[in-house]
C-alpha cells in the first residue's frame, strides 16, 4: 500500500511539472521577446503572463544562439536563474507593492564594473581573471536594491580602449573580437561594444556602459540603440575600472528612450564611495526623477544647434546628408527652432588630443586611479599598471602584443613626474570647454547641440567638459545598411531637456529596427 502510494505521488508530482513547464511554454510562446520593452515585460508580470525566470531563460538561450558569433557577452551570471527565482517569489508574495520598473529585468553590465558574485571583473584582460573585488560597484548595489538581475558581463574594447591605439573597437583578450550585429564588416565601435551590441541583437532588455570619451555614444550609433551618457558625477564611479575620474561616467543602453530612463532612474545619486563627484551631482536630480520627462511633445520649443564644421561633412557618405538633413526638418515641424551655421572656437584643437592636451591629462589620470583599483582589490594577479604592463610582455601570444602592443599603458606609466604638466593640460581642457562649447551654449541659448553618430563625432568636445549626451538610432546607410544614431548634447546637469528631446524625436521618426542575426 506504500509503495502504492508513493508511486502515486511521483506520477503527481511528475505531471505536475510537465503541466507546469507546457504552461510556462504556452507563456513565453505568446510574448513577443524581440524587441520587448521593460513596459512590455512589466505588464506581462502583472497579468501573471510571464515570470522572470522564462523572460531570463530566453536571453540565456538567446547568448548560447548568437553570441558565438557576435561575442557580446564576455560570461552569463551563473546565479542569474536564482536571482530571477527570487524576483518571482517577491512578486508572489506581495503582488500589490509598488516596484521599480527594473525588478526583475536581467541587465547586461561592461566588464569594468565590479560584481561581488561569481562573475569576474577584468576590463577583458586575462592579467585580472581570478582578481576578487570588496564590493560591489556602486551603480551595481543600487540595481541589485531595486530588483534587477545581473544577466552577466558585456564584452568591450580591452582596459576601456586605454592599452593601445591599435586595439580595434571591441577586442578584449578574454573575450575576442565583438561583432556588429548589422553589418559583420562594420566598426562595432567602443570601449562599450558589447553593452550595445547585446541590447541591439536582443540578448537583453537592457545594459550598462562606461565612457571616458565616446565609449557610451560611438557603440549606441553604431549598433541602432539608445546610449544616455550623464553628466560625469551624476552615477557613481566606485568600483568601476577606471581611466580618469575627471572624465569617465557609467550609463545605460536600450531600444527605446523610456527603458534607458528607466535604468538611468535606477543608478543615480549620492555614493560615499564617489563623495564628492556624486555629492555635487545630486542636487540636480530632479524630485520624481528623470521619467517625467518623456514627453511626446518634447521637441516643441527647444532651441537645438547646428555645427556644420566638421560634424556634418559627408563627403564620403552622400546619403548620410539626407538622413540628417529630413531629421533637422522633422525636429522643425515638431516646434524645435534650429539654429544652424554655429562654430565652437578652437574646435580643431579639442579634436585634436594630443594638441588639447587630453591624452597627457588621461594618461597620468589613469595611472593614478588604476594604481589605486589595483592595489584595493581583495585579491589580484596584478597590483599596479606596472604589472599590468608585464604580463602583457610575459604573455604576448595570449594578449596578442605583437598585433596590438601597448603603447598608452608604456607612456602612462612614464606620467609618474608629470602631475604639474597634467595639471596645466586640464586647466587648458577647462578653458577650451569655456570659451568654446559652453559658450556657443549660453551665447544661442541652445537646449541641445545636434550631431551625427558619426565615428566618434563630437566625443572629444563633450568629454572634457564632463556634458551629457543621448544618441538615438537615425538611419541606415551604404548598400549594407550600415546603422548611424544622432546625437543630442547639452551643459552639465541638462538630462532633462536631452530626454525630452530625446523622446521626442524618438516617437516622430521611429527609425530602429532589429539586425536579422544568424547563429
Amino acid at each position: 500500500m506504500a509503495s502504492l502510494l508513493s508511486l502515486g505521488l511521483f506520477f503527481c508530482f511528475l505531471f505536475s511539472d510537465i503541466s507546469s513547464a507546457i504552461n510556462g511554454a504556452h507563456r513565453t510562446a505568446r510574448f513577443e521577446f524581440q524587441e520587448a520593452t521593460i513596459d512590455q515585460i512589466r505588464t506581462a508580470f502583472d497579468r501573471q503572463q510571464l515570470t522572470s525566470r522564462e523572460v531570463v531563460e530566453y536571453y540565456l538561450g538567446a547568448i548560447r544562439e548568437l553570441n558565438p558569433r557576435l561575442r557580446a557577452v564576455i560570461e552569463v551570471n551563473p546565479d542569474a536563474l536564482a536571482l530571477a527565482d527570487r524576483a518571482d517569489e517577491e512578486r508572489r508574495l506581495r503582488p500589490d507593492r509598488a516596484r521599480s520598473p527594473l525588478h526583475g529585468i536581467p541587465v547586461l553590465l561592461k566588464d569594468s564594473l565590479a560584481t561581488k558574485d561569481r562573475l569576474n571583473t577584468t576590463a577583458g584582460s586575462f592579467a585580472l581573471l581570478g582578481s576578487v573585488v570588496r564590493t560591489d560597484a556602486g551603480v551595481v548595489t543600487r540595481l541589485r536594491r531595486c530588483g534587477a538581475i545581473i544577466l552577466g558581463k558585456a564584452a568591450l574594447t580591452e582596459w576601456g580602449h586605454f592599452r593601445s591605439f591599435p586595439t580595434p573597437n571591441g577586442w578584449s583578450a578574454r573575450g575576442g573580437q565583438a561583432m556588429n550585429p548589422y553589418v559583420a564588416t562594420a566598426d562595432p565601435c567602443g570601449s562599450s561594444t558589447g553593452s550595445a551590441t547585446g541590447v541591439a541583437a536582443n540578448l537583453a532588455p537592457v545594459s550598462l556602459g562606461t565612457e571616458t570619451d565616446g565609449s557610451i555614444i560611438c557603440p549606441a550609433s553604431a549598433n541602432s540603440v539608445v546610449g544616455i551618457k550623464p553628466t560625469v558625477g551624476l552615477t557613481s564611479r566606485a568600483g568601476m575600472i577606471p581611466v580618469s575620474p575627471r572624465q569617465d561616467t557609467i550609463g545605460p543602453f536600450s531600444r527605446t528612450v523610456a527603458d534607458s530612463v528607466y535604468l538611468l532612474d535606477e543608478i543615480v545619486g549620492y555614493d560615499p564611495r564617489d563623495s564628492i563627484a556624486t555629492r555635487e551631482a545630486a542636487q540636480f536630480i530632479p524630485v520624481g526623477g528623470y521619467k517625467q520627462f518623456l514627453k511626446k511633445d518634447g521637441l516643441h520649443g527647444k532651441r537645438l544647434g547646428i555645427v556644420r564644421q566638421p560634424f556634418f561633412n559627408f563627403s564620403s557618405e552622400p546619403s548620410l546628408a539626407k538622413i540628417f538633413q529630413d531629421h533637422i526638418d522633422t525636429m522643425r515641424r515638431h516646434g524645435a527652432v534650429i539654429i544652424d551655421n554655429l562654430e565652437i572656437s578652437n574646435i580643431s584643437t579639442v579634436l585634436n588630443y594630443k594638441i588639447s592636451g587630453e591624452l597627457l591629462a588621461l594618461a597620468y589620470e589613469f595611472r593614478e586611479s588604476i594604481n589605486s583599483y589595483l592595489a584595493d582589490l581583495e585579491s589580484s594577479p596584478i597590483r599596479s599598471l606596472a604589472d599590468a604592463i608585464a604580463f602583457n610582455s610575459q604573455h604576448p601570444v595570449l594578449e596578442k602584443l605583437e598585433e596590438y602592443g601597448q603603447e598608452i599603458f608604456l607612456f602612462a606609466e612614464s606620467t609618474s613626474n608629470s602631475g604639474e604638466q597634467a595639471k596645466m593640460a586640464v586647466k587648458a581642457l577647462n578653458e577650451l570647454s569655456r570659451n568654446g562649447y559652453e559658450k556657443m551654449m549660453k551665447d544661442n541659448r541652445l537646449d541641445a547641440m545636434v550631431t551625427p553618430g558619426v565615428s566618434f563625432s563630437a566625443a572629444s568636445v563633450l568629454a572634457i567638459g564632463g556634458y551629457p549626451e543621448i544618441s538615438i538610432p537615425a538611419g541606415y546607410y551604404g548598400k549594407d545598411g550600415t546603422p548611424v544614431g544622432i546625437c543630442f548634447s547639452g551643459l552639465r546637469f541638462s538630462e532633462p531637456a536631452l530626454i525630452e528631446i530625446a523622446y521626442s524625436f524618438e516617437q516622430a521618426t521611429k527609425v530602429r529596427r532589429a539586425p536579422k542575426v544568424n547563429a
